[in-house]
């Protein structure tokens, strides 16, 4: 597979950098915000030694096409992703951010990871294994790892002293945040998911799960960050879906897989390099999603 090299840090000379996440870069524009989103690829919490080639791009189109397409989307912190319209300071930078940014309206982000899930997968499956239930949500008995709800459940999660993601139950979100607040959130995290799921399912892949980020604006919230990609979603073929085990998937789960079984890694930082046969493999599964669900052959 034929891939331009990889954009794992951006430093754009006369931009004021404001930090770097795991995998976006995120600088200071005024009254506004720059949000690059590079190729670095994370895994475990770790920021792993290798990148994806075009995954930003992917992350990044995604992202748009849901903003647009969506009606529960419309509320959003997205300005524009021409460069053309972002301004002098960036412009001597267009050819790096073509693609891969966009320019969004500051938010007061609320720290509470808005996680929907419309099948039982990872964490969930493990607490249903336990204790037949997925934060704290009961849940029919005789569910098989990947079967489907009888209904999308809202599962919240937030950032733990470690760094790792801690399930939240939704009165423990309402004690933080308050219950119009979180509820509010709740209603529309999985109006979304389950506008996206339906559109979804016909282009032949099934949303697992995924979540959503909000911030306030204006005394209300609006969705941030990414939306509905490969990174912050389990995405399933819909031909292939046997409940019972592990499904394959467009997401980064091909990685995942290789540093459980093949790279001897203990999963504490250092994160070891991918080989290039993982790098091309994963390459492919963010692309194929892209043009599933777009049904656009080329990236903008």
């Amino acid at each position: 597979m034929d891939l331009p090299p990889a954009v794992t840090e951006t430093n754009l000379e006369g931009v004021a950098l404001l930090r770097r996440g795991k995998v976006r870069d995120i600088y200071e524009l005024g009254e506004r915000l720059l949000i690059v989103a590079t190729d670095r690829i994370s895994a475990f919490d770790s920021v792993l030694g290798s990148g994806i080639p075009l995954k930003g791009s992917v992350l990044t189109a995604l992202s748009l096409f849901w903003f647009e397409r969506l009606d529960a989307a419309s509320s959003n912190h997205l300005v524009t992703a021409d460069v053309g319209e972002m301004g002098e300071t960036v412009a001597p930078h267009a050819a790096l951010l073509r693609g891969r940014s966009m320019l969004v309206r500051k938010a007061d982000v609320i720290p509470v990871e808005c996680v929907v899930r419309g099948y039982l997968a990872g964490s969930g499956w493990k607490e249903y294994r336990e204790r037949g239930s997925v934060c704290g949500i009961e849940l029919p008995e005789g569910l098989l790892e990947s079967s489907r709800l009888p209904e999308p459940v809202f599962t919240p999660s937030i950032k733990a002293e470690s760094g790792h993601d801690e399930n939240i139950s939704f009165e423990q979100a309402c004690e933080m945040h308050g219950s119009e607040m979180v509820t509010q959130l709740r209603d529309r995290s999985i109006a979304l998911y389950r506008e996206a799921a339906e559109y979804a399912a016909g282009r032949g892949i099934i949303i697992c799960d995924t979540k959503f980020e909000w911030g306030m604006a204006d005394g209300s919230p609006i969705l941030i960050d990414e939306v509905l990609t490969p990174d912050s979603s389990r995405f399933w073929p819909s031909d292939q879906y046997q409940p019972g085990g592990p499904q394959p998937s467009f997401d980064k789960q091909y990685v995942r897989d290789w540093l459980v079984t093949e790279s001897g890694w203990n999963k504490e930082p250092p994160a070891p390099a991918l080989p290039q046969h993982v790098i091309e493999r994963t390459a492919e599964k963010y692309l194929d999603a892209y043009r599933r669900l777009t049904g656009r052959d080329h990236l903008p």
